[in-house]
């Protein structure tokens, strides 16, 4: 009977946390007269017309593609800057360490907003605004403290003496660093590229205000969709399923690891 009702309590909690989903798919399948018009569990003439004005308009498919390249450039950067950062951290004991390790992380807490005009006029001045790399190191801010964070609590678990056999036996620094070091810990570099990649596809405040059109995100694309008629909720919602796809996929390859990285490596 205890078996029975977690059963049904799993389904349950499942039905409602899909449930959002399933409804951007069923309205993704519809005209927007027919959203509109009539109340439906699932779409009885489904179409694709949506989906197909995304991959044929280059307003919106271009704001995929904006997304995934400054996505990326800040997911590289964060890793590049993060890597030497968190070894020295876990490895070295120096003045106000454990201090400049927790200020790291209050720079995660500060909402986007408090750096927005900073950014802005930084990156008029030297003529950044609208490019893939202003939003990339704009995000940098809040994805190199938080990878800092998690990969120390990796490198953490590493044994130093590691570290002493690697140089006894005549490695450098970087030889040893790449060689060996980065496969010991490749679990906590995929799941920081995981949060990297997801903090930055989400962003929108930034993303939305350093960009105008040619590195114009897909968020922004979506928020100024309206017309005459008003919002077009097919459209929108077909977008929607598509912006989930990218993070799926993420999540599917860093699946085994996430619980980890949710305790930032200490477990």
């Amino acid at each position: 009977m205890i078996i029975r009702k977690r059963t049904i309590g799993l389904i349950l909690y499942l039905g409602l946390l899909f449930l959002p989903i399933y409804w951007m798919l069923n309205m993704s399948l519809r005209t927007n007269a027919d959203i509109m018009g009539t109340f439906a569990w699932y779409p009885a003439d489904p179409t694709i017309a949506n989906y197909m004005k995304i991959f044929t308009d280059s307003s919106w498919y271009s704001g995929y593609i904006n997304s995934i390249i400054y996505v990326t450039i800040n997911t590289v950067i964060s890793l590049l800057a993060a890597l030497p950062a968190a070894y020295a951290f876990s490895r070295y004991r120096f003045i106000g360490d454990k201090h400049i390790f927790f200020w790291l992380l209050t720079n995660r807490m500060a909402p986007p907003a408090v750096f927005l005009l900073p950014f802005f006029q930084l990156y008029s001045t030297f003529n950044l605004i609208d490019t893939h790399i202003a939003v990339a190191l704009a995000h940098c801010l809040f994805n190199v403290p938080l990878s800092v964070w998690i990969l120390e609590g990796f490198m953490s678990g590493v044994p130093r003496e590691i570290d002493e056999t690697a140089f006894i036996d005549g490695y450098s620094f970087p030889r040893f660093f790449i060689r060996v070091f980065i496969p010991l810990i490749r679990a906590g570099i995929g799941v920081t590229a995981f949060f990297c990649f997801m903090f930055s596809w989400v962003e929108l405040l930034l993303a939305r205000t350093l960009t105008t059109t040619a590195a114009k995100p897909i968020a922004a694309t979506m928020t100024r969709t309206v017309s005459a008629t008003g919002l077009d909720w097919g459209l929108l919602a077909a977008a929607g399923i598509l912006t989930i796809v990218p993070g799926a996929l993420v999540i599917w390859f860093v699946r085994n690891h996430l619980a980890k990285g949710f305790a930032l490596g200490r477990v």
